[in-house]
C-alpha cells in the first residue's frame, strides 16, 4: 500500500501556533457552543482522551489505527486515514463529560477544513467549532458544552494524502456540574427593573421546548449551542425531572409552567367558571403547590408560569358581561397561585403568559402577587413596549412566545389561505423581535422564542428552527441574536421567488410545475424534497413528500393529489450539513377538465335517501348536479343507496366525472335508462378509492344511476358533483 512519507526517527517539524497564530486561527473558527448569560461552574480541566477507545473512517494499516491518536505519544505513533476528503476520527470519552477544548497534533498531511463534532449517543452529531483554512501543525481548539463522543470529521484535505494525526486530545472536566445556584430576584425600581440569579444580572435569552422531555439529553447541548440559557415549558409535573436536570447538567435553566383551562395548547381546553367551580380552583392549587415543592431547589429552576393565554381564551367560553366577570375571577385566581407559590419558594418569580396586552388591565387590578408578566406576541411584538408605556403599568415582563408573524396575523394569498412567509422573512422576524425586546430597556428582562421544534408538519414549518432536526435560516438568526454572531457557521440553502404555475386550477391526479431559485451560502451540492400538506384541504397537517420529479434548475413537476381544496407545496433542500431551506406556497386542485358538455348540470337529481341535517347538511341529491363543488349530496349511513339524473332527453354519453367527499363509495354501478325504470349496467367497480373517479362509457340514454353498494367508509355516500358529458 502506498502511503506518504514514513516517520524517521527524527519528526516532521510541527508548526505549533503562537499567540499571534491562535488569534489568526480564532478568526477562521465560529463556536456553536457559545453559552451567552448563563452562569457557569469553574472545575479543574483535564486531558480526556487519553488511552480511551478510538475509531476512525479508515485507516492506511494495523500501524496507523485511530488508537494511536490517542495513546500520549506525540512522536512515535500516529493514525492515517485513506486518501479521502471525507474521513473522521472520534474518541469515546466513556461518559458525558464537561468539554473545553480540543488539541490536534497533526502530521505533515493534515486538515485545511474540518469540524469538531460531539455527541451524548455516537449517532446525532452537533457541531462544535468549524475549521476553515488551517495549516497543521497544533491546532488548539477551545469549545463548550457536554458530550460523550469528540469527532474531527474531515472535510478538505491539505493535500494528496489522507488525514494524519500524532494525536487527538480532547480536554476538560470528569462531571458535568450544575451552573451556581442562588435565588432569583427581579430586582430594581419602576422602569428600570433587572432579573438576577445569585446576585448576578441575567437576561432571559430563551427558547420554548418543543421535545419530549425525555429526549432532553439528546437536544440541550445543540440548544445551549445556540447561547440559550432558558427554556420555557407549559406544564410541570413528575415527567419534568430529566429535562430539569439535563437543563442544569448544561448550564440552562428552566421556566417551569402550568396550564390552566381554557388556555392555548395542548391539555388546555375546557371551559371552567372560575367564578362558581371552586372545586376546580382548589384541585389546581394543591396540584401547582405539589410540584413547587417538589422543584423549587431544583438548580434549572428560573421562575414559575401560571397559565398560558387563558384570559384571551375565555371568549371562547363566555360573552358580554360574563365574560368580563370570568376575566376578573381567572386572573384572580392567578393572584392566588401566586401568592401559595411564594409562601412555598420565596426563592423564585412568578409570572402569568397572556396572548394580547388587552390581558395586562386584569393583572394589574387583580393579581398584584405577579413579580413580573409575560406575553405571546408575534406580528405586534413591537407594539408591547407602547402598550406597556400607555397602560401605565409597575411591573416588568418578559416576552414567553414571538417569532414571525403567525397564521391569524398575515394576509390571504389569491386562494384564500394565509400567506406564509418566506424563510429569510422568518429569520428576519425573529431578529426583529430580538431587537425590539433588547430595546425596552429596564423594563423588557428577555424572551423565550418560539420554537425550538422538530416536528416537521404544517405548523413545524411555520414555527419550528429544526424541522426533522434540520436546521433553518431561523434557527441561525436566534444564534445570532443571542450570540452575536455565526462566522464560519454553515449555513442553510436559500430559497427564493418561488412559483407555482396553474396555482389556481391544478388539475387532480395531473401535473404542476413549481419553480424556485435556491443557491447554498457554501456551495455544498444540494438535494431535494417536495411535499404536500392537506391542512386546508383536508385539515390533515402532515407533510407527505410528493410525486415529482425535477426538470432542472431549481424546477420540479409535481403529480397534484386528486382532493380537491387548496394544498400547500414545500420545496425542501438541504446541503447534507444538518441545514435545510424550505419554501411554500399554495395551489388549488380542481377537477380535471373534460372534454365536451356537462349534459347534467342543473338538471333533476334523486336519490334514494339523503341527510337532512347533519355538519353541513341538508345535502339534497340536486347538490350534485349544481356545478359547485362546495355542495354535496349525501346519503343514509347504509348500503346500498343511489343516486339517478334525469337528462331530459336521451342523450350520448361518453364521460362521467365523479367528484367525491370523503364519504365515497368502494363499490358501484353506472346504468342507464331510458324510461327510469328497467336499468342496463355500462360499468362496475369494487376498487373505487374517492376524490375522483372518470369513468368512460359509451350509451345513449335519458337517465342516468349510480348503483351504490359498498361504502369506503363508515359513514354514507356522499358526492360534490356528478357530471355527465357528451
Amino acid at each position: 500500500m502506498f502511503t506518504h512519507p514514513p516517520s524517521t526517527g527524527t519528526p516532521p517539524r510541527r508548526r505549533t501556533h503562537g499567540a499571534a497564530a491562535l488569534l489568526t486561527l480564532g478568526a477562521l473558527l465560529a463556536s456553536s457552543l457559545a453559552l451567552a448569560g448563563a452562569p457557569t461552574a469553574v472545575a479543574a480541566e483535564s486531558l480526556l482522551s487519553q488511552g480511551k477507545p478510538a475509531t476512525a473512517s479508515s485507516s492506511e494499516g494495523e500501524a496507523y489505527a485511530a488508537s494511536a491518536a490517542v495513546d500520549g505519544n506525540l512522536t512515535g505513533t500516529r493514525w492515517a486515514s485513506q486518501w479521502r476528503d471525507a474521513e473522521w476520527i472520534q474518541v469515546d470519552l466513556g461518559a458525558v463529560r464537561n468539554l473545553s477544548r480540543v488539541v490536534l497534533t497533526w502530521e505533515g498531511a493534515f486538515g485545511k477544513n474540518y469540524e469538531i463534532q460531539v455527541s451524548d449517543d455516537g449517532t446525532n452529531w452537533r457541531t462544535a467549532k468549524s475549521v476553515t483554512g488551517s495549516d497543521g501543525g497544533t491546532d488548539e481548539i477551545a469549545i463548550s458544552g457536554s458530550g460523550r463522543y469528540v469527532r474531527m470529521n474531515g472535510l478538505v484535505r491539505s493535500g494528496g494524502y489522507g488525514y494524519s494525526l500524532w494525536e487527538f486530545q480532547v480536554y476538560g472536566t470528569t462531571s458535568v456540574e450544575p451552573p451556581v445556584g442562588g435565588a432569583v430576584r427581579v430586582a430594581g425600581s419602576q422602569g428600570n427593573w433587572q432579573l438576577t440569579v445569585g446576585g448576578q444580572p441575567y437576561t432571559v435569552r430563551g427558547l420554548t421546548w418543543g421535545p419530549s422531555f425525555a429526549d432532553a439529553p439528546k437536544y440541550m447541548p445543540d440548544v445551549k449551542s445556540m447561547g440559550v440559557n432558558t427554556i420555557r415549558t407549559w406544564g410541570t409535573d413528575a415527567s419534568s425531572k430529566p429535562l430539569l436536570d439535563t437543563a442544569a447538567a448544561n448550564g440552562v435553566r428552566v421556566i417551569n409552567g402550568f396550564w390552566l383551562q381554557p388556555g392555548g395548547g395542548p391539555g388546555s381546553g375546557g371551559c371552567v367558571n372560575y367564578v362558581t367551580d371552586t372545586a376546580y380552583k382548589s384541585t389546581m392549587l394543591t396540584e401547582f403547590a405539589k410540584w413547587v415543592d417538589t422543584y423549587k431547589s431544583h438548580p434549572a429552576t428560573l421562575m414559575w408560569n401560571v397559565g398560558n393565554e387563558s384570559v384571551l381564551g375565555l371568549q371562547n367560553c363566555y360573552s358580554g358581561t360574563e365574560l368580563e366577570a370570568q376575566r376578573n375571577a381567572y386572573t384572580t385566581f392567578v393572584n392566588d397561585v401566586a401568592k401559595k407559590i411564594h409562601t412555598i419558594d420565596p426563592d423564585h418569580p412568578v409570572t402569568s403568559t397572556d396572548a394580547w396586552t388587552g390581558a395586562w388591565p386584569y393583572y394589574k387590578r387583580n393579581a398584584p402577587d405577579l413579580d413580573l408578566y409575560s406575553m405571546n406576541a408575534y406580528g405586534d411584538i413591537c407594539g408591547v413596549k407602547q402598550d406597556w408605556v400607555d397602560g401605565g403599568y409597575n411591573k416588568p415582563y418578559i416576552i414567553t412566545e414571538t417569532g414571525p408573524a403567525g397564521e391569524w396575523e398575515v394576509p390571504n394569498d389569491a386562494n384564500g389561505i394565509p400567506e406564509q412567509k418566506t424563510d429569510v422573512q422568518t429569520a428576519e422576524g425573529y431578529t426583529t423581535a430580538w431587537n425590539c425586546i433588547t430595546g425596552h430597556q429596564g423594563v423588557a428582562l428577555g424572551a423565550t422564542m418560539f420554537h425550538y421544534g422538530v416536528e416537521h408538519d404544517f405548523g413545524g414549518i411555520w414555527f419550528n428552527l429544526l424541522p426533522d432536526g434540520l436546521k433553518r435560516l431561523s434557527y441561525y438568526a436566534v444564534k445570532k441574536a443571542y450570540t452575536g454572531s455565526t462566522a464560519g457557521d454553515n449555513t442553510p440553502p436559500v430559497i427564493s421567488n418561488m412559483v407555482v404555475d396553474q396555482a389556481s386550477n391544478a388539475p387532480a391526479g395531473g401535473e404542476f410545475t413549481v419553480r424556485a431559485n435556491i443557491s447554498d451560502p457554501q456551495n455544498d451540492p444540494l438535494t431535494y424534497k417536495v411535499f404536500l400538506s392537506g391542512n386546508y384541504a383536508n385539515g390533515d397537517k402532515r407533510l407527505v413528500e410528493a410525486q415529482w420529479r425535477s426538470t432542472g434548475n431549481g424546477t420540479f413537476a409535481v403529480t397534484a393529489p386528486e382532493k380537491l381544496g387548496v394544498w400547500k407545496v414545500y420545496i425542501q433542500a438541504e446541503d447534507g450539513r444538518g441545514n435545510a431551506g424550505i419554501e411554500t406556497k399554495s395551489v388549488k386542485v380542481v377537477a380535471p377538465p373534460v372534454s365536451g358538455t356537462n349534459i347534467a348540470l342543473n338538471k333533476p337529481a334523486t336519490a334514494s335517501s339523503s341527510q337532512a341535517s347533519y355538519g353541513d347538511c341538508p345535502c339534497p341529491a340536486s347538490n350534485a348536479t349544481d356545478g359547485n363543488t362546495t355542495t354535496r349530496w349525501a346519503s343514509d349511513w347504509s348500503d346500498p343507496q343511489w343516486i339517478s339524473v334525469d337528462l331530459g332527453a336521451s342523450k350520448a354519453i361518453r364521460t362521467l366525472q365523479l367528484v367525491w367527499d370523503p364519504a365515497y363509495a368502494k363499490s358501484y354501478a353506472v346504468q342507464v335508462s331510458d324510461d327510469g325504470t328497467s336499468w342496463r349496467t355500462v360499468h362496475t367497480t369494487t376498487t373505487g378509492n374517492g376524490d375522483i373517479d372518470t369513468v368512460a362509457v359509451s350509451a345513449t340514454a335519458r337517465h342516468v344511476r349510480l348503483n351504490l353498494t359498498a361504502r369506503g367508509t363508515g359513514w354514507g355516500y356522499s358526492l360534490h358533483e356528478f357530471g355527465i358529458y357528451s
